[in-house]
């Protein structure tokens, strides 16, 4: 098991991008109708707050991808998420399979273990703390 743990940095990083891939296309969906849900635009545009999650997932995804300020970026994306979940999911059902919340749960707990993990091998941040 133990030559298992060698592995855990590049594991890291994987689950770093794949998260903000997923955490990307949120965003796009949200701001560019990109890929597309299937519902039809909201009229008026979007609400404030949908505009400033857009937002959020586009600009903090990529920071997430490349290993940038991976820390404080998780942090605000991990509290976007519950705020997201309690707001629009956790009133309309109890259960968060019923709620369509459970992405927004995962997505959570990822950005806060990233707090806590930091950005893993292959990182913006890493490369910079090699240079200082």
């Amino acid at each position: 098991m133990n030559n298992l743990s060698r592995y855990a940095p590049v594991a890291l990083t994987v689950l770093r991008v794949v998260v903000a891939l997923l955490f990307i296309a949120h965003g796009t969906q949200k701001i560019f109708g990109f890929p597309s849900s299937g519902m039809p635009p909201m009229e008026g545009g979007l609400p404030p707050l949908m505009l400033i999650a857009g937002w959020l997932e586009i600009i903090g995804g990529l920071a997430i991808l490349v290993g940038f300020f991976t820390r404080p970026v998780a942090f605000i994306l991990s509290g976007q998420m519950a705020v997201a979940y309690w707001m629009a999911h956790a009133p309309q059902n109890p259960f968060p399979v019923n709620n369509a919340g459970d992405a927004s749960i995962l997505f959570c707990f990822v950005f806060l273990y990233l707090v806590f993990a930091g950005p893993g091998a292959f990182s913006i941040d890493g490369a910079r703390s090699k240079n200082v």
